[in-house]
């Protein structure tokens, strides 16, 4: 066989295997595409941007210091608290079940912000009885996630505000020195929550948008 011949064949064998891996490749992403409609799985959708990703996920993080302290406490971790509820002759007890809820919760409230950038928060996951399968209409996720952002920007930003009074950490039976400061670490995050969810939201409403499918 010439050298020609050869390169020839060679080229025509490459393009045939590019064009196998290209449709095995579409036929893989359909499948995981299926799949993630049907199970809710955190798969992430096409063009979900970077940025919405980072907020997203950065957005579900901020709860995870404070209810890390909330839990620690529940164990019978002392805080710096002197006060009937939280001082440490409490824990572990009773309470305990309050602060691990309170705790789990709002991390809860917290990772429905990865809905904005997954597929379960534009198809209804089909375990879901009644609902499963059906579409999320856009403003249907929009507005209760901008409102969610306003309030939690408008309730964290308040209480930063107050976080010193003598109601407060101000008060003789909160937490001093070194716990003060592990204590205001741990819950300055929550600041960020806010802005983060409605960056997310954003993102999400022109995604969606620009895929027709506004309602």
């Amino acid at each position: 066989m010439s050298a020609s011949a050869s390169a020839s064949a060679s080229a025509s064998a490459s393009a045939s295997a590019s064009a196998s891996a290209s449709a095995s490749a579409s036929a893989s992403a359909s499948s995981t595409e299926g799949l993630t409609a049907a199970t809710g799985r955190l798969v992430g959708v096409p063009g979900v941007s970077r940025t919405a990703r980072w907020a997203a996920h950065a957005a579900a993080l901020t709860l995870v210091p404070s209810g890390v302290w909330r839990i620690a406490i529940a164990f019978g971790w002392d805080s710096g608290f002197t006060d009937e509820f939280l001082g440490p002759d409490n824990f572990p007890g009773m309470g305990s079940w309050y602060l691990i809820g309170l705790s789990l919760f709002a991390e809860a409230l917290g990772l429905l912000a990865l809905g904005l950038i997954h597929r379960w928060g534009e198809v209804i996951p089909r375990w879901v009885p009644g609902l499963g399968g059906r579409g999320i209409p856009v403003l249907a996720a929009v507005i209760p996630a901008s409102l969610g952002a306003l309030a939690v920007t408008l309730i964290t930003f308040l209480s930063a505000g107050n976080w010193n009074s003598v109601e407060n950490m101000g008060a003789p039976t909160s937490p001093q020195g070194g716990m003060y400061w592990v204590m205001t670490a741990c819950y300055v995050p929550l600041l960020a929550w806010g802005p983060l969810l409605a960056v997310a939201t954003v993102a999400y409403y022109r995604r969606r948008r620009g895929s027709g499918v506004v309602r």
